[in-house]
């Protein structure tokens, strides 16, 4: 071969002015290439140095070769090259020291979440170490013990939810499970107590000057600002993050003025999504099979009329169904969590006694006179959502002499009643 000819390590792919006994980046030796046509035979060897790594059987690098880059060679001569590269599956294992160094760099990062096949994978290919798995195994569980036994628990490790006190920060969020119904749902819950401050059912959750409305309400009727406010992105949420920052806007702590509210990703936003899970298995589910059965049976249809008569034979028993939810769980006891920092009573005495707990309530008193600059708009939107409709709901209510229902029970039956006179 001509030394003046520019070669390349097969297994790096360092380029080099001449051919010598041992590549100068990685150390492997290339006598193997010594009379090879570096033309050729190298170039096959290189290509199939990476598939070799990453595991596959001899018969698989034959059939990518031969469909990914058109280079035909027989099984035979597949296993000869890569003997006389020095590459085997089972002897000539790297050292264990390098092994070592290997895992130890990537315990500094992501790597100490690798369970030991995934680290044996790493090991393969991205630093080209030859291994035995079980190997691999005995030297992560010297290495990285608390790693292992979090694995053997086969457990989620969620991160730690802290909060210093009631009112240092509040959740709101809207629930949407029964929007195909049309009946929208705006909640809000306190994160260190769990208390819910507002739970509210309308025909809708996307209006600003609603969900607005239902926080200059529950601020009133408190005296208090929160010290933090968290919602997700969406654009109901606006007005009621511009009231925020606007009342906190002369205090002078760490997170007044627009520091005060926090945008996040509604998977972000936990502990009101978490209170959405139980309250879909203690409340919602109910009201999703008894609209669902309605549906099955072909008397709703999701039509704007159809959901406007749900929303007015409904929305009353509804909404009374949710101040009981919220009374009961207000006053139950909540077991303390391993995922929180928050201790564990009623969401009440936490709420109101937190020098009970240890701690104190971070939210700041807020005067009548101060809210005065944002009169609470009066809601022209009719109950049912649509004016006309609740006109002539009315009217028909008076004529037939029909009663407002007081249960679930009462409530499908006026809805049934009342479709039939409106011929829906």
């Amino acid at each position: 071969m001509d030394s003046d000819t520019l070669v390349f390590c097969p297994f790096c792919g360092k380029h080099m002015s001449q051919l010598t006994r041992f590549c100068f980046s990685c150390g492997r030796s290339l006598e193997f290439l010594n009379g090879a046509d570096q033309s050729e035979g190298p170039d096959v060897l290189q290509q199939c140095i990476p598939y070799f790594n990453e595991g596959h059987s001899y018969a698989a690098i034959v059939d990518m070769m031969s469909c990914l880059h058109g280079v035909h060679i027989s099984l035979r001569s597949l296993k000869s090259k890569l003997n006389d590269a020095g590459l085997y599956r089972r002897k000539d294992f790297s050292s264990t020291n390098v092994i070592i160094r290997a895992i130890r760099l990537e315990l500094r990062g992501p790597g100490q979440l690798f369970g030991y096949r995934m680290m044996w994978q790493v090991l393969k290919q991205k630093y080209n170490l030859r291994v035995k798995r079980d190997h691999v195994m005995n030297l992560l569980r010297e290495l990285n013990p608390r790693g292992c036994e979090r694995r053997a628990r086969r457990r989620f490790i969620r991160r730690t939810y802290h909060s210093m006190g009631p009112n240092y920060i509040w959740h709101a969020d809207g629930y949407d499970k029964l929007k195909p119904f049309g009946l929208a749902l705006s909640g809000c819950i306190d994160g260190f107590s769990r208390k819910v401050l507002w739970l509210v059912c309308g025909s809708t959750n996307n209006d600003p000057t609603v969900i607005a409305h239902y926080f200059l309400s529950c601020v009133r009727n408190l005296g208090v600002i929160p010290m933090r406010l968290r919602t997700d992105c969406g654009t109901e949420n606006g007005t009621m993050a511009a009231i925020q920052c606007t009342l906190r806007h002369h205090h002078n702590d760490y997170y007044s003025g627009a520091s005060s509210h926090m945008y996040g990703s509604s998977t972000s936003n936990q502990r009101i999504e978490s209170w959405w899970s139980i309250f879909r298995k203690g409340r919602a589910q109910f009201w999703m099979e008894l609209f669902a059965d309605l549906t099955d049976a072909g008397y709703f249809n999701g039509s704007h009329e159809h959901q406007c008569l749900l929303r007015y034979c409904f929305g009353d028993v509804l909404q009374k169904d949710l101040d009981e939810c919220v009374r009961l769980w207000n006053s139950h006891r909540i077991r303390p969590s391993r995922t929180a920092s928050c201790p564990g009573g009623l969401p009440n005495e936490l709420y109101y006694l937190p020098h009970r707990f240890g701690s104190r309530d971070c939210g700041f008193q807020i005067e009548q006179t101060e809210l005065d600059a944002f009169p609470e708009a009066h809601l022209t939107r009719a109950p049912c959502g649509d004016p006309n409709i609740q006109e002539y709901l009315d009217l028909a209510m008076e004529h037939n002499h029909l009663q407002k229902p007081e249960y679930w029970q009462s409530s499908t039956e006026l809805y049934l009643r009342l479709k039939e006179i409106a011929q829906l």
